[in-house]
């Protein structure tokens, strides 16, 4: 499911963080996590959207997905056994190229408007027709289109008439989705949060596209992230925005909401970026569960103390990397652009023998043992190993001074060891984890010749995101969570020339493309697991990421909530907890 927010340590002054505090919980009329109608959630990241339209990373997901809902979900704590949601349910025909929907009745919107086929037709027409680079759109499309492109990078395969003709409503009031081939994924891709259902109405009162043919062009490859619908939402979720500024988002629940009403009464998220402020608000219950900043933290001063809650062991179905972007597009990154000692080209890391050195500069071990306490285990690639394709005898690289001098000698003909460089890159702000590792990497490279230096800096998670679509980031810290529970879902993301971390790695290899579009076209799953080993192995040789190793679950909240344990935990609801609010309670 797109770009993962993952885990400063500076305190910031107890007042402005209860400041802060006290000023969204006011629009909500209660106070902080004390209360037992009330949720308080502290994390470092900001919130780049509140369009499901274009929301494709967790600190946006974990919102959304309790704003929104979409036909159809993740029953439990399952990754694959799905049911109805705001569909009552669904049947496939024409060997599976047709899906038909029948929809809930009584469903309301937050405007109070009732839900009916047209928001549904409107939405997933939206997403076609808006699909790009800033949203998870490309894989509908690629379903209901046979191209993951938009109007405008593929016109004749994206025409009005094709996504009139394969999202429609019909005379019962039922949603036909006609799509060009069978896609055994499909319903797994309707349960991503990007394709909730949009109050039509309201969307286009507050000036969204209008839903017609006559001004359907105007919106291809629209980045919706700051639109009407990120600022005004409308969904059927059962919560509702009520105030949301550059520090806090505060929602309550919806008098309207369909289903089982839910037991808190508002939930506030609040934006603090000091490790050590959210730690306490945690031990002090001013918060029912933070963004802990890793497993450190959690196991050496949260877990056992009075009040704390802690669920340990859960699966990992994320994929982290360090990306290293082989055309840099922000000359602000590249000092002065040559091989003089002081800056970098813009094609850098496009030396093999670079991304080698630094692949050798990154003390795996010593992150598992510093960061994860042991309890992680190094990827060979960037799939989770619960998934099918995963191979675990693809080498992997670990900490070598001797091979990554040897590499660094090796590239650009000798140029880059002789006249040494300066590399500008940044890290999430607020993450732990993300600057541990960079830290790493710096330190062992620095330590090689002298004449190399790493400049790191802090930048906002929303920042990070919107450049490294553009290809401005150098280097940098991502992972992705499944969209759906498919190994094409990460391996086409990271690997693929046409994937979504193309910008951001800005990377080609023929043979690995070959492979990833053969897999997705193979049913027999042993063939595919053969291509995707491969791929596999051809990443590795490449040295086209630095993988991270990959960490047990871990997380810490306040004993009072009740809902949360490890049997409830879905990795993919966008939420830290695995839950919706709305599954939560306190005592």
């Amino acid at each position: 499911m797109n770009p993962v927010s993952t885990p400063l340590k500076h305190f910031a002054p107890r007042a402005l963080m209860l400041g802060t505090l006290a000023l969204a919980l006011g629009a909500c009329g209660n106070s902080g996590g004390g209360n037992k109608a009330t949720l308080v959630y502290q994390e470092s990241a900001d919130i780049p959207t509140l369009d499901p339209g274009v929301t494709y990373d967790t600190a946006s997901g974990q919102v959304v997905e309790n704003l929104y809902e979409t036909l159809l979900d993740y029953k439990g704590s399952s990754l694959r056994d799905l049911e109805p949601k705001l569909a009552t349910g669904w049947e496939l025909s024409q060997g599976g190229k047709v899906v038909t929907f029948k929809l809930r009745d009584g469903v309301k919107f937050h405007t109070g408007n009732p839900m009916t086929c047209t928001d549904a037709e409107y939405s997933l027409r939206r997403n076609l027709v808006t699909n790009s680079s800033a949203s998870g759109n490309w894989f509908i499309s690629d379903a209901l289109l046979g191209t993951q492109s938009n109007a405008k990078d593929d016109p004749s395969g994206v025409t009005w008439a094709k996504i009139s003709a394969a999202v429609k409503c019909d005379d019962q009031g039922q949603l036909v989705l006609t799509m060009p081939r069978a896609d055994p994924a499909i319903l797994p891709k309707l349960a991503y949060i990007g394709q909730a259902i949009v109050d039509s109405k309201h969307a286009k009162d507050i000036g969204e596209w209008d839903g017609t043919e006559a001004t359907w062009k105007t919106w291809v490859g629209k980045d919706l992230t700051g639109g009407a619908l990120d600022k005004d939402p409308s969904g059927t979720g059962a919560y509702k925005l009520v105030k949301r500024d550059a520090n806090s988002l505060a929602a309550s629940a919806f008098d309207g909401y369909w289903g089982t009403k839910p037991a808190l009464q508002n939930v506030l998220i609040q934006k603090v970026p000091e490790d050590a402020a959210r730690q306490q608000a945690l031990l002090k219950g001013d918060a029912d569960v933070v963004e802990t900043g890793g497993r450190a933290v959690i196991e050496q001063q949260l877990k056992g103390k009075p009040g704390v809650a802690v669920i340990d062991d859960l699966p990992n179905t994320s994929a982290f990397a360090i990306f290293m972007n082989e055309k840099i597009s922000n000359p602000a990154l590249l000092g002065s652009g040559k091989l003089d000692g002081k800056g970098v080209p813009a094609t850098f890391f496009a030396d093999a023998d670079v991304r080698r050195a630094f692949n050798s500069s990154f003390d795996v071990a010593g992150y598992i043992r510093d960061v994860q306490l042991g309890k992680g285990k190094p990827r060979t690639m960037l799939l989770p190993d619960s998934f099918p394709g995963y191979d675990a005898s693809i080498p992997t690289y670990t900490f070598d001074a001797a091979k990554a001098t040897a590499a660094f000698k090796a590239a650009f003909g000798g140029q880059l060891w002789q006249n040494g460089f300066v590399l500008n890159a940044d890290y999430r702000a607020g993450s732990v984890t993300s600057q541990t590792a960079m830290e790493i990497l710096k330190k062992n490279v620095e330590a090689l010749n002298p004449k190399f230096k790493i400049n790191l800096t802090a930048k906002q998670w929303s920042a990070m995101i919107r450049d490294s679509q553009n290809g401005k980031e150098a280097m940098l810290l991502n992972g992705w969570a499944p969209d759906y529970a498919d190994p094409d879902n990460f391996l086409y993301t990271f690997y693929s020339s046409k994937g979504y971390y193309q910008t951001a790695s800005n990377f080609k290899n023929a043979q690995i493309d070959g492979w990833l579009d053969q897999g997705r076209a193979e049913t027999d799953q042993a063939a595919r697991a053969k291509l995707y080993a491969q791929v596999g192995q051809a990443a590795y040789d490449g040295a086209y990421y630095i993988n991270v190793p990959a960490a047990a679950g871990i997380f810490a909240y306040r004993d009072a909530l009740q809902g949360v344990s490890a049997e409830a935990y879905n990795p993919m609801r966008s939420f830290i907890l695995g839950v919706y609010w709305k599954d939560i309670s306190k005592k």
